[in-house]
């Protein structure tokens, strides 16, 4: 019976969460008027991909795109860089501070976004940095770097000390240490860091705003905004069209590694 009223539950929270998803791509395929229509239509009459047609078609769009992956690739490949880095030496080293730094890292991963918004403007200003994929790549990497340093971190604590010792008898450096015997072994938190920093740059909205400041510099979040005009008005099938776009991505990107995600996540949370 527990388990009835659980699974009840369960099945409630995901159809609430789902409607919206729901929506958007279901107003995505519905003509203008059926849109406005006072009563909505839980299925469309007319389906038409004009909205998508409309939506490729918009100006700045494969400007925009071009600019998200470049960006995307760029803090992804730097995240992912520096925490293995980070994290093998707060895992494998001891030294003076280490404690005090990793709650320094604990401590940032917690402030919001927002909080650095500001300062970071600031900060690129002075260094003639807006404008620039470098203000965006900074600001990303800033925000996903304490995560990814304790979700790797988390790896590299589980890998016995006897797997280091035997590769450095056997005349192992450092450097091929890492590349070659624990990198292998951390790889599916490589992977967990890598999906976050692909998931936070792709879908932001506030830094690419407020660093780019041109349009054509404009990444595809800010792009989506593009739809709502002052004199017409906020085009809401193309608007959607343009969410579900930009959502597949991140979908199919998800499907693709999801159980390396959760347990790198789960690995990094529980055994760091």
């Amino acid at each position: 019976m527990k388990h009835k009223v659980a699974n009840t539950i369960a099945a409630i929270f995901c159809l609430v969460w789902a409607f919206p998803v729901y929506w958007m791509v279901n107003t995505a395929f519905k003509p203008r008027p059926e849109v406005m229509t006072p009563t909505p239509h839980f299925v469309p009459e007319h389906p038409t991909f004009d909205n998508f047609l409309n939506a490729v078609r918009q100006e700045h769009f494969l400007t925009n795109l071009r600019n998200s992956v470049i960006v995307v690739v760029l803090t992804v490949m730097v995240s992912i860089v520096l925490g293995i880095f980070a994290a093998a030496a707060l895992s494998r080293f001891r030294f003076r501070g280490r404690r005090l730094l990793m709650v320094v890292i604990l401590a940032v991963q917690m402030l919001p976004g927002t909080a650095l918004l500001i300062p970071m403007f600031v900060m690129f200003n002075q260094l003639d940095l807006l404008g620039t994929y470098a203000a965006l790549v900074l600001a990303y990497v800033a925000t996903v770097l304490p995560f990814s340093i304790w979700v790797m971190r988390g790896f590299f604590v589980t890998i016995p000390a006897e797997i280091e010792e035997a590769a450095r008898m056997d005349g192992a450096s450092t450097w091929r240490v890492l590349t070659s015997v624990l990198f292998p072994l951390v790889a599916p938190g490589v992977i967990s860091t890598g999906i976050f920093a692909f998931i936070a740059a792709w879908n932001d909205y506030l830094f690419a705003y407020t660093f780019m400041q041109d349009q054509s510099h404009y990444t595809l979040p800010v792009w989506l905004a593009s739809f709502t005009n002052p004199h017409t008005g906020t085009d809401f099938g193309g608007q959607m069209a343009a969410s579900v776009l930009f959502s597949v991505p991140v979908v199919v990107f998800f499907l693709i590694i999801q159980r390396n995600l959760v347990a790198g996540m789960s690995a990094g949370a529980v055994k760091g």
